[in-house]
């Protein structure tokens, strides 16, 4: 069990949305909390809720795009709060734009956000939770990184997001020893405000920040017609549920499985079939005599 009471969390994009929900939760169950958002005055409208319910937050400003302001932050919630063993790598950019469609900028944001934030922001505080002797980094991928071919018009988003999933699986194997668990949540659909407000969080080297909606193609609206979207603060409970049972993934939308099966399970077990069946007509393919070359003695 991962303890939540009496711990000290971050939460990067903790000024809105999901990180807003999992930030008050966190209060709410006994954690002091560094809420880190690129608009501090969103940061601060949290921290300063969170304290006059009787928590304790401070806010801080960060970009979770540039490595300098990531480490900046996670020196001054360490100091405010002591040392972290709860991460939350929540702060993300989202697009529905044809990949031929994007250019170099809206790619490099998508992807440096969403999956060169959350590697920056856990590399930034697990030397310390290593020393501590545990803690755990909760990741927010997405259902487009679990299930890249339910949404349409998502390839950068996806990409990345996928990206989270495999950075939290490897880093449970590699951290395991030190008492390290992590947790990728995947929500399904979350009532956010990201559509009107995801140009405000762009950083000027992409070419932000600006004003106005995401543009979403029909087919995603299609998709997203069809499933019920939550409260930020009705889904961190149930995220935090995972973190506490150290379970490997966090979903919102329990219904949403029949797509895991049709749009990634089944697919990939049919490749895994066509495989066995082209061994059965042309027999498995001949081995290395001389071996895994990573097997190989050094020097």
């Amino acid at each position: 069990m991962t303890e939540i009471s009496g711990k000290a969390a971050v939460v990067t994009g903790g000024g809105s949305g999901i990180g807003m929900g999992l930030a008050k939760e966190l209060a709410r169950q006994g954690a002091s909390v560094a809420i880190a958002d690129i608009i501090l005055a969103n940061a601060r409208k949290v921290a300063d809720a969170i304290n006059a319910a009787g928590g304790k937050a401070v806010a801080i400003e960060c970009d979770v795009t540039d490595r300098a302001s990531v480490k900046a932050m996670k020196n001054a919630a360490t100091a405010a709060l002591g040392p972290i063993q709860l991460v939350f790598a929540n702060a993300g950019a989202t697009s529905f734009d044809p990949l031929v469609e994007m250019s170099d900028d809206d790619v490099d944001w998508i992807i440096d956000v969403n999956l060169m934030g959350v590697m920056r922001t856990t590399q930034a505080f697990l030397p310390d939770m290593i020393n501590a002797g545990g803690g755990h980094v909760c990741a927010t991928a997405s259902m487009a990184g679990l299930l890249p071919g339910w949404i349409p018009t998502h390839a950068p988003y996806s990409a990345a997001k996928a990206g989270i999933i495999g950075l939290m699986m490897n880093l449970s194997i590699e951290l395991g020893e030190h008492g390290i668990h992590t947790t990728s949540y995947c929500p399904g659909g979350v009532a956010t405000g990201m559509k009107q407000n995801n140009a405000k969080y762009r950083p000027a080297k992409f070419g932000g920040p600006g004003e106005g909606e995401v543009h979403v193609s029909q087919d995603s609206i299609d998709v997203a017609a069809s499933q019920a979207f939550y409260t930020p603060e009705a889904i961190a409970p149930m995220v935090l549920d995972a973190v506490k049972h150290n379970r490997a993934f966090a979903f919102d939308h329990p219904e949403q499985r029949v797509h895991f099966r049709t749009t990634y399970s089944d697919v990939v077990e049919a490749c895994y079939d066509a495989t066995d069946a082209w061994e059965q007509e042309h027999g498995v393919p001949d081995a290395n005599p001389t071996g895994p070359v990573l097997l190989q003695p050094a020097g």
